[in-house]
């Protein structure tokens, strides 16, 4: 019988078996960290006199706390600015590559690894934050890891892992013109709720995945937690090869093959298993805006805001968001547009929002913030004119690459009250900023919205 594409990621890296507490350890092929819950995992390497075990298998950066209009602004910030200097000192002693502020690899720790060729296809990733399932798009067995357990891998290159369960989600039929990755996401999550991964490494299959590109599927994958799954992975094609052989084009071309054939192999038998399979149609797939609390509670512009009836958890959403049920998206007006986030934060994203932004001005009554993923996507911006567009239309495009508004962090977290329509991956209470009423949507929906002064369709500007 064959295997699918996690059971031979699994297979190939697994170096001891622990049958009766269904662990294996395995062997890490890149550990990406940030300035968030890392201080403490090197200060117990010094108190251990613990040495990092493959300094040049693990890559830092900065972003959750970085600052998107001036560096200057976070000296004064001591508590940001004290997270972001240890980890800089963390790296120097430990030997450490480190993307620092202003440097032209930093980015979201999403964003960079990506884009410099460092996500390989057949290895393994962690890192010390939940969306690490973006780089799953690339066949790549990426999870999201504690703090105790940064300490582990940094100490051994190796982590001792529970055997996941595998899910078959099987998208068929082509999405339609003004439907993105994003709506697929929150689609999927809302059919399935926000635990019906749990337990689960989720494989994405199907003519739709296939025609998503790859900033499309980094996308799909970034929200695949918001389902509970630990990972998710798409097998390697075309689209990969393509996009891999465009970062690894300085290599020679016989050395590039070799690699290639290689990459190749990633992907699932034909009569490979598994655990639970669910099938969609992306033609029943339309434009979604979260209205509640958590990614699962999203509708489309042809529904209105639910009854609670004799759900309280409906009920505590609809009294935190301030919403009533009847409502119809486009009757709710909105204070702050953000484009950004590990989740639409890249150049397609980007591309997107100059595209409907063209000759339009940004709301009075909205502010829009628009912050690149990584500093190599602001100069790409900036080299294809889109800059010019963003700042034409009235929208604040960032110096600087980061966060931002996604996580509450940073000088960008909103005032109580703000209702924000967001490209980000949540929309818990408080996530950006106490008692801010946080909508999640595409860059699509969410710049129709920043035109328009309420929640609107890409079809309405």
């Amino acid at each position: 019988m064959g295997k699918n594409l996690y059971e031979r990621i699994w297979a190939n890296h697994c170096i001891k078996r622990y049958p009766r507490e269904n662990e294996d350890l395995i062997f890490i092929d890149l550990h990406l960290l940030h300035e968030i819950n890392t201080p403490q995992s090197f200060d117990s390497l010094k108190k251990k006199k613990r040495v990092v075990r493959h300094p040049e298998l693990t890559l830092a950066t900065v972003d959750h706390n970085t600052p998107t209009k001036s560096i200057k602004s976070l000296v004064n910030d001591t508590k940001r600015n004290k997270q972001v200097v240890t980890l800089r000192k963390n790296c120097e002693k430990n030997n450490i590559k480190f993307n620092d502020l202003g440097d032209e690899n930093q980015g979201i720790v999403h964003v960079m690894a990506p884009e410099q060729g460092l996500v390989i296809p057949g290895s393994t990733l962690v890192c010390c934050d939940s969306h690490t399932t973006t780089h799953g798009a690339f066949g790549c067995l990426a999870v999201g890891i504690g703090s105790s357990q940064v300490e582990h891998v940094l100490t051994t290159q190796t982590l001792r892992l529970p055997k996941f369960k595998t899910m078959k989600v099987n998208v068929e039929n082509q999405l339609s013109q003004q439907v993105s990755a994003k709506d697929l996401a929150l689609y999927i999550i809302n059919e399935i709720g926000t635990d019906g991964g749990f337990g689960y490494i989720i494989e994405y299959t199907g003519e739709t995945i296939e025609n998503l590109t790859m900033e499309e599927r980094m996308t799909l994958c970034n929200m695949a937690v918001e389902a509970g799954a630990a990972a998710s992975l798409i097998g390697v094609d075309k689209t990969t090869i393509e996009y891999l052989k465009k970062v690894y084009n300085h290599l020679p071309s016989d050395e590039l093959q070799k690699r290639i054939e290689y990459w190749e192999t990633w992907k699932s038998d034909i009569d490979a298993k598994y655990d639970k399979v669910i099938n969609f149609n992306a033609s029943n797939v339309n434009e979604m805006v979260t209205w509640g609390t958590n990614p699962s509670q999203s509708i489309t512009f042809a529904e209105k805001v639910p009854h609670a009836y004799d759900d309280l958890e409906i009920q505590k959403s609809l009294q935190y968001m301030q919403l009533k049920p009847g409502q119809k998206l486009k009757d709710i007006k909105i204070d702050v547009v953000f484009i950004g986030s590990c989740t639409n934060g890249r150049i397609e994203d980007l591309r997107e929002v100059a595209r409907l932004l063209k000759n339009k001005k940004v709301s009075p009554s909205v502010k829009m913030i628009i912050v690149p993923g990584s500093m190599r996507v602001r100069k790409q911006a900036v080299e294809e004119g889109l800059d010019k567009i963003f700042n034409e239309s009235g929208a604040d495009f960032r110096l600087f690459s980061g966060c931002s508004m996604c996580v509450g962090l940073s000088e960008d977290t909103l005032k109580q009250g703000t209702r924000c329509i967001s490209t980000s991956n949540r929309n818990f209470e408080g996530r950006q900023g106490i008692g801010v009423l946080t909508h999640i949507a595409s860059p699509s929906v969410a710049t129709a919205s920043a035109v328009n002064g309420y929640i609107s369709s890409s079809l309405d500007i």
